[in-house]
């Protein structure tokens, strides 16, 4: 009865927040001039990404493009150049993949030094319980967590190089989760496949990984804030994205009724990895549009849990 309530309670918080959020406050033409800076965004050939990616662009930002597929990256690095004027530098990644992941952190580091900004944006949602990553874990657990947890273990030398250049004397990382988080919990049995995995639901899946996005974040700025690194989760909204490619008919109908565009849902992300005011928000958590709010779920500020969590992750990603 206590866990019904729960998830009650937090689905009318879920709603509350993303359906009728106050008039945003914040705009793009806020952005300062973002000369000089280095910034990564992942999944930022569509949706959010996109609009990120863009603005960042308009802003004199130097971006790097990770998506998986170069096709649709070159496609959508070709629109943002007639969009900008300026052009985005693509960046292979498939976070469902460690090695992947690994040869993007590589590739990077090749061609720079510093980091000023990462954005976590990339995600999947509501995939089939069949599908699992190329290593063996829950495609959304794995993409949505482990592959942007060892990004950002990997690109932490440039994060923290790229502190000293910003004039600011920070660098930040920007992780996009989900309201869904309200209503997850982190069964350590079902990270990986196997039998306790394939019971669960998809929907709890994923609401699990997008708690596990928040845990991580709020470890990262735990760990590395005294060291200059601000680490800000958010939720951006109920969005028109290709998120829900894999929804059925009644769940994409519901959501198509209260969607919002791409470019909304990157106010929030841009508000906290781009301006002076998004550097006292270490550890913080957003919700649309750029306002800082709690999380509705307890879980997520259960420090031994994020600890072992964050001890679970790492034992995962070790170098074989």
């Amino acid at each position: 009865m206590a866990e019904l309530l729960f998830n009650i309670k937090g689905q009318l918080k879920l709603l509350q927040q993303s359906l009728l959020p106050p008039k945003a406050t914040f705009s793009p033409d806020q952005i300062p001039d973002l000369t000089g800076k280095v910034t990564l965004v992942t999944g930022g050939n569509t949706g959010v990404g996109y609009e990120i990616v863009k603005e960042l662009l308009r802003h004199n930002a130097k971006v790097y493009l990770a998506a998986r597929s170069e096709e649709k990256a070159t496609v959508a690095i070709e629109r943002l150049k007639k969009e900008t004027g300026k052009e985005a530098h693509f960046l292979h990644l498939d976070l469902g993949n460690i090695a992947s992941v690994r040869k993007a952190a590589e590739d990077f580091l090749a061609k720079e030094t510093a980091l000023h900004t990462l954005f976590n944006n990339a995600g999947v949602m509501w995939s089939p319980v069949a599908d699992v990553t190329a290593d063996g874990y829950d495609l959304q657990f794995g993409t949505n967590v482990l592959g942007h947890f060892l990004l950002t273990k990997l690109l932490l030398p440039a994060l923290l190089k790229g502190k000293e250049s910003s004039g600011d004397g920070h660098a930040r990382v920007i992780t996009t989760t989900s309201p869904y988080a309200y209503i997850g919990h982190i069964n350590f049995d079902t990270l990986k496949d196997g039998p306790a995995r394939r019971k669960q639901s998809t929907e709890v899946l994923y609401q699990q990984s997008k708690l596990g996005d928040i845990l991580v974040a709020f470890e990262l700025a735990r760990r590395y804030g005294e060291q200059g690194i601000v680490s800000v989760t958010l939720h951006p909204g109920i969005l028109k994205t290709d998120l829900l490619r894999h929804t059925n008919f009644v769940k994409r109908a519901a959501l198509e009724s209260v969607y919002y565009p791409p470019a909304m849902g990157a106010l929030t992300p841009l508000y906290a990895g781009t301006t002076p005011e998004g550097l006292k928000l270490n550890g913080k958590y957003l919700i649309p549009w750029a306002r800082e709010a709690e999380v509705y779920n307890k879980e997520a500020y259960d420090e031994d849990l994020a600890r072992r969590l964050w001890e679970w992750l790492e034992e995962q990603v070790k170098a074989t």
